[in-house]
């Protein structure tokens, strides 16, 4: 038997080997290259919460019902909701003045923006440029937003 034919037979004996060691790991090694891959690239900047498109026509929109329901007849029935909406107004108010890089209170109080806190807020969101209804107070006489 020569060199030739002995390597001949070591590549037959080796080669299922080879080829199944290929199917089970080449996989992973390609899996591994595409994640250091995507690890290198840059993230992309992402926005910080939705457009300020939609963020003003919430805040328009719960504006209106807020004038709506603190004109309606029954405002003792509909306290617990306006106070609701109050709440929904201060929260995007927030959301818009981050988005818009307006100054404002901090995000995380526990307590509720005061009605001064919360008018001074909606006309520094108008002064940016904001187009809010003319008429943004009218908010709950027990100091609550």
């Amino acid at each position: 038997m020569t060199l030739l034919d002995a390597s001949r037979l070591a590549l037959i004996f080796a080669a299922p080997g080879v080829v199944m060691a290929g199917i089970r790991y080449v996989p992973r090694w390609c899996a591994a290259l595409a994640e250091l891959r995507r690890q290198r690239r840059r993230p992309e900047p992402a926005p910080y919460g939705p457009p300020i498109q939609q963020l003003a026509a919430d805040l328009r929109r719960l504006l209106r019902l807020h004038g709506e329901l603190a004109a309606s007849a029954h405002s003792a029935l509909c306290a617990h909701r306006l106070w609701a909406v109050e709440a929904a107004i201060g929260t995007r108010a927030i959301e818009t003045a981050t988005a818009l890089a307006v100054p404002h209170p901090h995000p995380d109080r526990a307590t509720a923006l005061t009605r001064t806190e919360l008018s001074a807020l909606l006309s520094a969101l108008a002064a940016a440029g904001l187009v809010l209804p003319t008429r943004v107070g009218g908010f709950t006489t027990d100091g609550r937003l």
